[in-house]
């Protein structure tokens, strides 16, 4: 077991892992307590936790050599279902998240600067031409190529703070009827699409897009859509570089899958 344990919490707790892509995440169970642990989390967690957007921040500690624990409370439930992306409470949080003053200024203070497209852009076709991916599958190759074409209809949209990694899997619906967003490690400002692309992309039927959108507050229209396609690219892209890097095979060729799906729509959005 990790020796920081040691230094936050007394002998008699049980600690097990509980998941998730960094390793660093635990359970600590005591008598009727139980806390998620988690190490280097980001500061911005106590606005989060204020908001209601992730369960209650119960504590957090520094150790000597700088590492910040985090020991929120543990909420017992499950991840939604892909079938239940659709509810209106997705919506709801997703509202909440992309027009929070509180959050956008927090996450300022702590550093965090407005993302634009063309340096989002910029960075993953820098990365992908370094481990030489156009060269490799005609999809990346393609899917840059639009990305540059389509670059103007990203231009002049307000910028807010977005979670960056939207999918079921980080949505929690607890048993007291909360549903909470976890997983904040890609927290960034940004234009409020890249979140609700995939939503709308992997969970939502095509034909009810317009309705969703309305729902979430804005109107569906072709230059929207396009940027939908944008941020599906953008995102995908930065996933297969991702699982190169690590040899993940089985991710990589179903994100390549997924881009190959996206191009073909894009081929068909711009006729």
């Amino acid at each position: 077991m990790v020796n920081w344990f040691d230094k936050v919490l007394s002998k008699d707790w049980n600690i097990v892992a509980a998941g998730g892509m960094t390793g660093e995440a635990y359970l600590a169970e005591k008598d009727e307590q139980q806390l998620f642990l988690k190490r280097n989390s980001s500061p911005f967690l106590a606005v989060l936790s204020a908001e209601g957007i992730v369960p209650k921040l119960v504590w957090t500690k520094r150790l000597d050599n700088g590492d910040v624990i985090t020991a929120q409370e543990w909420q017992k439930g499950r991840k939604l279902s892909p079938e239940e992306m659709c509810q209106s409470s997705v919506t709801t949080v997703l509202q909440k998240i992309h027009h929070s003053s509180e959050l956008l200024h927090m996450l300022m203070r702590l550093g965090k600067k407005p993302v634009t497209p063309k340096q989002q852009l910029a960075h993953v076709e820098s990365k992908g031409h370094r481990l030489g991916l156009p060269e490799k599958y005609a999809d990346v190759a393609l899917s840059l190529q639009y990305l540059h074409l389509l670059l103007p209809v990203t231009s002049d949209n307000k910028q807010v703070v977005c979670h960056g990694d939207i999918d079921h899997h980080n949505f929690l619906q607890a048993e007291n009827g909360r549903l909470y967003l976890i997983d904040w490690d890609n927290a960034l400002i940004a234009d409020p699409t890249m979140d609700y692309a995939n939503i709308l992309k992997w969970y939502i039927p095509e034909d009810k897009w317009g309705e969703w959108l309305a729902k979430y507050g804005v109107k569906k229209d072709a230059q929207l859509v396009k940027r939908i396609y944008w941020y599906l690219c953008l995102d995908t892209l930065h996933y297969i570089t991702w699982h190169y890097e690590r040899n993940e095979t089985a991710e990589l060729q179903k994100r390549l899958r997924n881009l190959h799906e996206i191009n073909h729509d894009i081929n068909k959005l711009l006729g």
